[in-house]
This record gives structure tokens, sequence and C-alpha cells, in this order.
């Protein structure tokens, strides 16, 4: 047997923990694996841990990984449903999205290069908003811990889809990992759907279609699906991902601006309440408000509050206070001021866009609908008025508390029999915004009366903690809830008056309606709402466009739900020569535990090469090693166009000695003779047209490499010139690189004493690495 390219030994390492799925990142020096825990770990060839990301959840497992092409960024799927996008450079989750199906398989297509055909249209528009727009500026009061998936930047880099295979057949597909570009139901488009399970499902290399390899009953299938859609529509399409993208973070930031907001305001009422606690709470309902109005108006009130005063408040104490809840509120201003009013800004330009975007109905008429598209900028423009509405109550409650301060200092002072500065004179004005803020402190409602409460145990009363000063005017736009004291509006504008007189242009499409009533938080979630409309029309018409072209029957299965299935392993490749002829959309497949199937659909030439191998000698094979004739397939994956890495076990082993792996380089070139073409029609069934050829009798194209233990994962990696075995029951993992020149003694070759050297490696690498075990 051909003893091709060397593998050379670099280490192997005894794992802490089982390591279920393994992958190489196919530019850098990273590989990512995921144990039995459900946690994510990055490491370097020369095993230096990068990052580990926790598991998501009590007994979660890893069900898939993948690396965007060219970059740090890895997609995990597991299996409650979570599919987070990890940044091995920044060691954050970028984002996730939540299924409530099991995941079966997350990965990242190659990036998309397609003609820019919108340049006279669009003005360079994704990049406009950079020159137009401030930029957002970081919110340093939220606590990174209490940060969600969902609240974090989405990946940039190069453009590509996130395609997520659930098993119940379902599949998903996301545009920059953003925007929803269609989905498919499998289960509609099987005989058997009772007796169906999907292994994988690809885009192929113009994005205009997908293959989707299944079972259905006790057939094997390839399903081929194109969707004018993608075709028609990708330049289109990456616009709206883009701008998707851009609304989905602003989303995120609003919804982090309102979680400070109301954390601000929450320390504004606590400071104005903690001095007043105990004393309030012995009082009846609205009895604190008329306390102070009383003291105001006749500079007295009851011996109890002006001995709660002059006992519990100094002016120094006072002081202290008036500085902290000023301070507070000073940060709530600038919240709403800058952050949210920016926030919202940004939300209303980027609709904007999306509208002017409808309106080319030749490029965008399948992708947004302009209707919706305007209700959404309304929307936003709803939501951005509202903001300036809680940002005047703001505003005239920080002047209000700056007046209250200055009082409580003068009554502090009075009570106390001290000198009262010449300067401290409140006028009319003054007085009357007094009244009116004592008079808001607990507002005249009959909800707000609360009797005591009685324990059911011994008959004693309960006192109900409350809110010292309600301060309702600016509390209840956090509430989801309407407003109970809106704002009073005047015509005071040219116009307002013409609003007010001409219904018919008040309710017109192209005017940015007031809603009075609304809270913040309520006119937050019709935004949202709004919003969520526009990016539907995307979704139907992409799902709707996937057409049945071609059905591929590969071979025959055992009964549903039979062990013996576990046989059919899959990966993929897109080829992307420049030769017509040799562009192509890889497939192997393994269909039984001895034979392998390479398919390669040519979308030009709608034709499809076939190409299939045993491990079985056949009738002209000469004598081999004996472990030959009892081999089995456990693994396979791409290496390059070129060539197919295999794994490979013994099925028979010797009483006494550890079960042999190979692993086998297979040449796709070198059984060009071998294959057999066809043409893609509407039911394609290779069985009855194809021959399976030996492995063996093909010594030229392919070379084994004889392995220690049972090994029973393979991650290879083309452009890294890597490829990593998992063995010893997934606890053991040994990397080799690949296309090595040097004649090295670590150098692996078919014969027992390789096998002992690297199990002496082995053990050395264990003994100087026990941390890891």
């Amino acid at each position: 047997m051909a003893q091709a390219s060397s593998m050379k030994l670099l280490g192997s390492r005894n794992m802490s923990c089982i390591v279920e799925r393994m992958e190489w990142n196919n530019k850098m020096d990273l590989i990512a694996y995921g144990t039995e825990k459900g946690e994510v770990i990055i490491q370097r060839l020369n095993w230096q841990k990068i990052v580990t990301f926790p598991t998501p959840g009590e007994d979660v497992r890893v069900r898939s990984l993948s690396w965007q092409m060219d970059e740090t960024l890895l997609a995990v799927g597991y299996s409650n449903g979570k599919v987070a996008l990890l940044d091995a450079e920044s060691e954050t989750i970028i984002s996730g999205l939540i299924y409530e199906d099991d995941i079966k398989k997350v990965y990242f297509s190659k990036a998309i290069t397609c003609k820019d055909n919108l340049w006279s249209y669009k003005c360079h528009s994704r990049d406009r908003h950079k020159r137009f727009l401030p930029k957002l500026q970081p919110l340093t009061n939220i606590d990174p811990c209490l940060k969600t998936l969902d609240q974090k930047s989405f990946p940039k880099g190069s453009p590509c889809f996130l395609v997520v295979i659930m098993r119940s057949g379902k599949v998903h597909l996301l545009l920059l990992g953003a925007l929803q570009a269609g989905s498919i139901d499998l289960t509609q488009h099987v005989m058997h759907p009772e007796q169906f399970d999907v292994y994988d499902v690809r885009l192929n290399g113009d994005f205009n279609a997908i293959y989707a390899l299944l079972r259905d009953g006790e057939q094997l299938k390839v399903l081929h699906f194109h969707n004018q859609v993608l075709q028609d529509s990708m330049e289109p399409m990456l616009e709206l991902a883009t701008y998707c993208a851009h609304i989905l973070e602003t989303k995120n930031y609003i919804n982090d601006t309102l979680q400070c907001i109301t954390e601000a305001w929450e320390t504004v009422q606590f400071e104005m309440d903690n001095k007043l606690t105990k004393y309030a709470n012995s009082q009846a309902y609205g009895m604190i408000s008329a306390h102070f109005m009383e003291l105001h108006v006749f500079g007295f009130a009851t011996l109890d509050f002006e001995e709660f005063l002059y006992d519990t408040l100094t002016e120094k104490g006072f002081k202290k206070i008036a500085n902290s809840v000023d301070l507070s509120l000073s940060n709530l201003q600038s919240l709403v001021f800058k952050q949210l009013n920016g926030a919202a800004v940004h939300m209303f330009y980027f609709m904007n866009t999306i509208l002017g975007f409808g309106r080319i109905a030749h490029y965008f008429e399948s992708l947004i609908v302009p209707e919706v598209a305007n209700d959404a900028m309304r929307a936003c423009g709803t939501f951005l008025m509202k903001v300036r509405e809680m940002q005047r109550q703001i505003d005239s409650l920080v002047n209000a508390m700056k007046l209250f301060h200055s009082w409580m200092v003068f009554t502090i002072l009075r009570l106390s029999h001290q000198e009262i500065p010449d300067d401290m004179v409140f006028t009319e004005e003054e007085n009357a915004r007094l009244i009116e803020f004592f008079h808001c402190m607990e507002p005249d409602s009959s909800d707000q009366e609360t009797p005591p409460a009685n324990d059911g145990e011994n008959g004693s009363t309960i006192k109900v903690t409350r809110s010292k000063f309600n301060l309702e005017r600016v509390g209840q736009y956090l509430e989801n809830v309407n407003l109970t004291q809106p704002e009073e509006t005047e015509c005071s504008t040219l116009w307002d008056q013409i609003l007010q007189e001409n219904e018919c242009l008040r309710n017109s499409r192209l005017v940015v309606p007031q809603d009075i009533d609304s809270s913040l938080i309520q006119q937050r979630e019709k935004m949202f709402n709004a919003i969520d409309e526009v990016f539907h029309k995307p979704t139907e018409s992409i799902s709707g466009s996937f057409k049945l072209s071609s059905c591929v029957i590969i071979g025959d299965l055992p009964e549903f739900a039979d062990e013996n299935d576990d046989f059919v392993h899959c990966t993929y490749y897109v080829n992307e020569s420049s030769d017509p002829d040799a562009k192509c959309d890889m497939l192997a497949v393994t269909v039984s535990w001895q034979e392998v199937v390479v398919l390669e659909f040519n979308p030009e030439r709608c034709t499809l090469r076939c190409t299939r191998i045993q491990l079985q000698p056949g009738p002209f094979t000469i004598q081999l090693h004996e472990d030959y004739y009892n081999l089995r397939f456990v693994d396979l994956q791409f290496y390059n166009e070129q060539s197919l890495s295999m794994l490979a076990q013994t099925t028979t082993p010797t009483p006494g000695v550890r079960p042999h792996s190979y692993f086998v380089q297979f040449s796709l070139s070198s059984s060009r003779n071998q294959s057999t073409f066809h043409r893609l029609g509407p039911l394609v069934k290779l069985m009855d047209t194809t021959l399976t050829h030996s492995i063996h009798n093909n010594p030229e194209g392919v070379s084994f490499k004889g392995l220690d233990g049972v090994c029973e994962m393979l991650a290879v990696s083309g452009s890294r010139k890597v490829a990593t075995v998992l063995s010893d029951r997934k606890r053991k993992m040994t990397i080799f690189e690949m296309e090595n020149n040097d004649d090295e003694d670590d150098d692996t070759e078919m014969s027992q004493a390789s096998f002992l050297e690297i199990s002496k490696e082995s053990v050395m690498a264990g003994d100087t690495e026990k941390s890891e075990s």
C-alpha cells in the first residue's frame, strides 16, 4: 500500500473530560472544541487555551461548531435550542438566538461576493449614517455581568449566511447573523415524515439553492431546492441585512439605556425616601404632603413633624442628601438627553432609509412593503417625541428639586434658630411652584390608599412600606401602563393649531402622530413591534420561493430507529474553481459502514458526478494486510477540493491487542475515471446507474496511516495543514501536521513500531501535562 504525504506528530494530550465536537479555524491557529459539560474551549496549536465559554445551562450539550470564514467568530449550537456567536478575539458572546427545538447543526456559509448593482441608487447609503449621525455614547452604568446574550453588537466581517438546522427538520437562514432570510420545513417535502431524519443542509456556492441530506423512510436522499428570490435579490438583501443589524444593535442600546434610566430613577426615589421612611410609614396617606404644605404656608406644622425635621435632618446632612439627589438627576438627564434621544434619532434614520429602499420596487419589491415600513418609521417618530416629552418632565423636576432643596435648607435654619442668609428669599412664582411640588408628592387618588394588612395567625397589623416621594410625573413614563398624569398640551404653535383644526391632516400617514396617553415603555414596545413587521416580508418571500427541483436517491437505510444507521456521516465543500467544468458543490456521505459516495454538483451545467468507493477489497485487489479486511468508516471531512480525509477502525481486533485506527487520505482526482455523470432531473436514482470501486484498487490515490487506539472523531484543515483525531473514548486529542516532508522519527508509518512510538509520545505528553488530565 502506498505511503503518500507524511504526517508529523505535533503532540497529544489527555483531556479532562469527553470532547464531543471540534473544529479548526480555516485561517488562524485556533481549534475550538465542545465538552460533555457544555463548555466551548478555544485553544492554539501549542495547546495554549485562549478562552473557555461556560455552558448556557444545566445538562446542555454542544451540538455543532462552525467558524466564520477567515474570522475569529465561532457559531455554537446547543441542545436546548440556543445558538451563540462567540468571538475568540474579544473573548465575549457577540449575540445569541433561541429556538424551541433541539439544534442539529449550525454553520457559516462561505463569504458572499456579488456584483454591486445598486450603486447609482443607494449612494453608498450603508456608510452615510457614520457621517450624519452622532456616535452613540457607551453606557458606563451597566454591569457587564448583567448583559444578556441579545444585548450586544452583531458581528462585523465578511457577509455570509448563518444556517441553523433543527432536528425537527426546520432550517433557518440568517444573513449577517441578523436578518431572518427565510426558512424551510423539510418534513413537508418527504413521503414518510414519520420516518424522517435530517443529516445536513447546505447552501450551494451561488447562494440560490440548498442541498438537504436526509432520511425519507428507508431511503437516503439529497433534495435540491432552488430559490429565485435568493438568486435575484442577493445585493438588496445585503443592504437590508446591514440596516437590520444596525436596528437590532440600536434596539439593544435602547433597552440598555432604559435599564440605566430606571436604575437612576430608583436612586432618586431612594435618596428622597431614605430619611423619611420611618416617619412616613406611621402617617396616613397624604399627610406628608399636607405637613410640607402647612409648614410652607403657615410657617409651622404639627409638633411631631417639626421634631422629626429638627431631630433627623441638619443643614449639613440635608445638603449631602441634596447633592446626591442632584447628581442622580443629572445622570438621569444625561441618559435621556444624550443616550436615549440619540438612539431614537438613529432608529428613525435607519427606518427612513429602509422606507426609501422600499420605494425602489425594481430591487426591493420582494423584500420590503413600503406601507409597513412607513408605519414603522412613524412609530419611531412617535417614540422620539415621547423621549422629548419625558425630557421636559425631567427638566421640570430638576428645577423643582433645586427649589425644594433651597427651601428645606431655609426651613431647617429657621427651625434651628440659625441665621438665614439675606439672599435666601423666595419670589411669588417660586412659592407657587413649591406648593405644586408638595401637592404632587402624594397625588390625590383613591387607588393610593393602602389599608393595613392583617396577619391571619395572630391578627396583628402589618404596615405596608410605600414610596414617600411619589414623583409620578416622571416615574409614570417607566411603567408599562398608560400615563396617569399626561402632559398638558397647549396649541402654542401654528402647527399645533393646524393639526388641531384638521382631522384629515392629523390622521395622515405623512404626519408622525403623538400618543398622549402611552408611557415611554409602551411606546418602545409599539415601535419594536412595528419594526418586526417590516422584517417579516423578507422571511415570507424567501421561504415561499424554495422549490424542489431535484431528488437524488443515494442508497437504502436500515429500519428507522435502528442503531445500525449511525454510520451516516457527511462533509461538504465548495470548489470555487475558475474553470466552469471544475466549479462544483461537493458532498461526501458514508452510505454504509464500508462505503462512501462523493457527489459533485455543477449548477451551471446541471450535472452530477458520482464516485462510490468502499473499504472492502475488490476481486482484483492484491493481497493486503489483515487489518484492511476488517475496516469501517468512523468519520470523514474534506481536506480541500482535491482530497478527502477519512477515519477508519478495525472491527475484529485480536484478543489482548488494542484495536487499530487508520487515517485515510483519498485523492479525488485519481478516481475521475471511475466516476459516473448524471443529468440533474426531478428524480435521480444513483443505485441503478453507479458502480462501487474498492479504495485499494487505486494505490496511487490513497494512503493509510496507522494510529494508536480507537479513534472516533476527525477534524482537518487544508489551509492550516493540520489534522486532529480523538481517541480513548474521546478523552485524548492528537494533533498532526500534514504534508510534512521531513523524514523524522515521529512520522507515522503503517507498522507496529509507529503505534508504539505514538503511544510513548502520548504517555510523555500526558505526564508533562497532568494539569489537563
